[in-house]
């Protein structure tokens, strides 16, 4: 079976790499156009492209996934099977190009949060489970017939990151055990339902600022979400603080944006109780303890 990926970031890694160790042919790999990043404006390739040079797998960077002349590409290489793992939407015209269609890894245990961060959403929210589903494409975003699931626990101390990458190693083995079915011809799928259905939007600047105003346990929620990119914050005498790991406190009793600290400890007050900030970055420095923190700043 001759495959092309797609991908761009670590995410994606893990199940590019599961599918060339487990023999099927890789044709290419499509991934998002090198970036110029840092101070000194060097030019970085994506995780997928990195590992794709590692591996000697054709790479294909289109600027435009609508462009004609990616689209012979794409047709030239006369693959069976696309598989989408953290990318951009595909049009119609590319995703209906091989003969045994498109399937995408998605991070969530859809019809639920269909979206660009369905991760974020379910930390966001507080869940206790997430997963993982493949499906094939669709017109309509996220919406396609799935064709595995794979549920996850989310534990307490999980942020984005452990649980993205705990997410990440399990989305390869789904991967692989859909390409495992569709290859035998044994593959099943089945319909989402839609009254499930719900948002992950995209995170923006107005979702990471902290609303002092709710229940802590949401504060709480939101910096788990958020932790390690982009981060929750709060603006503080004209300042913006980074926080990136917090405690519930029932003890200490605080007014909605009240402030106290000792010498290594700081609350911070919500509707009900308050936050402890265990880890802080204050503009233009770098990310620390709240101990750390309090040896050079004060509120």
């Amino acid at each position: 079976m001759k495959i092309i990926f797609f991908g761009t970031p670590d995410f994606a890694v893990p199940a590019l790499d599961k599918l060339v160790k487990s023999n099927y042919q890789i044709a290419a790999v499509v991934t998002a156009p090198d970036k110029e990043r840092g101070r000194g404006r060097k030019v970085s390739f994506t995780a997928v492209k990195n590992y794709a040079i590692d591996n000697n797998i054709p790479v294909l960077q289109p600027d435009s996934l609508k462009d004609i002349t990616f689209e012979e590409q794409l047709k030239n290489y006369n693959a069976d099977l696309f598989i989408i793992v953290a990318f951009r939407i595909l049009p119609k015209s590319v995703f209906t190009i091989p003969k045994l269609g498109s399937f995408n890894l998605h991070g969530s245990l859809l019809p639920k949060y269909r979206g660009a961060a369905p991760i974020q959403w379910a930390l966001i929210n507080g869940d206790k489970e997430t997963g993982l589903t493949t499906f094939f494409l669709q017109e309509k975003v996220d919406t396609g017939n799935m064709i595995l699931q794979e549920k996850l626990k989310i534990n307490d101390a999980d942020n984005l990151g452990t649980l993205h990458d705990r997410m990440s190693l399990i989305g390869a083995d789904l991967v692989l055990k859909t390409v495992d079915l569709i290859s035998s011809g044994e593959v099943n799928t089945f319909q989402q339902d839609e009254s499930l259905a719900t948002p992950a939007p995209k995170i923006t600047k107005e979702i990471c600022k902290i609303n002092w105003n709710i229940e802590a346990v949401k504060v709480h929620n939101l910096v788990r979400g958020l932790s390690p990119f982009p981060g929750a914050y709060f603006i503080h005498n004209e300042k913006l603080y980074k926080v990136y790991k917090t405690e519930i406190s029932l003890d200490v009793k605080l007014n909605p944006g009240e402030i106290k600290q000792t010498n290594k400890e700081i609350f911070i007050g919500c509707s009900d109780t308050s936050i402890k900030i265990l880890e802080i970055q204050p503009e233009g420095r770098k990310r620390m303890t709240t101990e750390e923190f309090l040896r050079g700043y004060s509120f």
